[in-house]
């Protein structure tokens, strides 16, 4: 049954997010038993506004270090309420503290440098020998990011959904933090059912986004983002889900939170978008009345 789609400044941000994500994780190493992972590489996302904030997101989920500036503090510490920013801090000295300390563990952190006046911020970390590994795409306004192009940084694709697969939705009625996890759970089975866990020594070919003859590799991504998105989206990601998929994990999906809610597994109303193309279909399930 058609239902209103989901709140648009959330989804969309979302989705921004997700997109990145599957452009990062196209750079990611993989080693034969670990999940692709961005772990010890440094993405330098410019000036702090709306796609750097998703791209951050995106690099944090991925498991890059990753370092963002901006001349207004309170959009520093509006970022870091969000959960977009993990450290602000107002010098470049600070920020590589926290940066080489994380890169060196090969863990995820997401800095910002507070600087008013921040013309000159590139040379800054041309100065002191700091390399990005990443960068925004290269429709991102900056000629600061062409010093860094030239010795070798690349910069992030945002990768689309094809035409072979769905993007999937979903939020309940009320009481998320109960809700919500028990949905993550459900389509983390629907991925592993319609996959099967890769054995030992199963090859591991050319990475590809998820969805639609899974490789373990493309797998191994869908699992770390339906893993870790909610974690790093914070906030945002309070009321709403998103995962891309094959056609056959979304009928899956459907079919099982069908069950769920018929069988009072879960006890409140569920909405779903099945998004193919950009074109949405709405669900609604609404548990039995007792």
């Amino acid at each position: 049954m058609a239902t209103s789609p989901h709140l648009p400044e959330v989804f969309e941000f979302i989705l921004q997010v997700e997109r990145f994500y599957a452009g990062l994780i196209l750079a990611a190493g993989h080693g034969p038993d670990a999940e692709p992972s961005l772990g010890g590489k440094l993405l330098y996302a410019g000036q702090l506004d709306s796609q750097s904030r998703a791209l951050l997101v995106a690099a944090n989920i991925a498991g890059a270090a990753s370092l963002a500036l901006s001349a207004d503090a309170a959009a520093g510490k509006q970022a870091v309420r969000d959960g977009v920013v993990n450290f602000l801090v107002t010098s470049l000295d600070e920020a590589l503290r926290i940066l080489k300390n994380e890169i060196r563990k090969r863990s995820s952190v997401a800095v910002c440098v507070a600087l008013e006046s921040n013309s000159d911020f590139a040379r800054q970390l041309l100065e002191r020998g700091v390399l990005p590994d990443l960068l925004p795409p290269r429709s991102a306004p900056a000629p600061e990011f062409a010093v860094f192009l030239s010795q070798g940084a690349r910069p992030v694709v945002a990768v689309h959904p094809d035409a072979n697969q769905a993007l999937l939705a979903w939020s309940v009625a009320s009481a998320p933090a109960q809700w919500l996890p028990k949905l993550d759970a459900l389509a983390l089975s629907c991925l592993d059912e319609n996959m099967g866990a890769p054995g030992p020594g199963s090859p591991r070919t050319g990475l590809r986004p998820w969805g639609g003859d899974l490789d373990s590799e493309t797998w191994d991504s869908a699992r770390r983002w339906l893993r870790l998105a909610p974690r790093n989206l914070g906030r945002r990601s309070q009321s709403v889900r998103l995962f891309r998929c094959s056609e056959s994990i979304a009928a899956s999906f459907l079919e099982g939170v069908r069950k769920n809610v018929a069988h009072g597994e879960i006890g409140v109303p569920v909405e779903i978008t099945i998004y193919r193309n950009e074109q949405p279909e709405f669900y609604s399930f609404t548990p039995p009345s007792r």
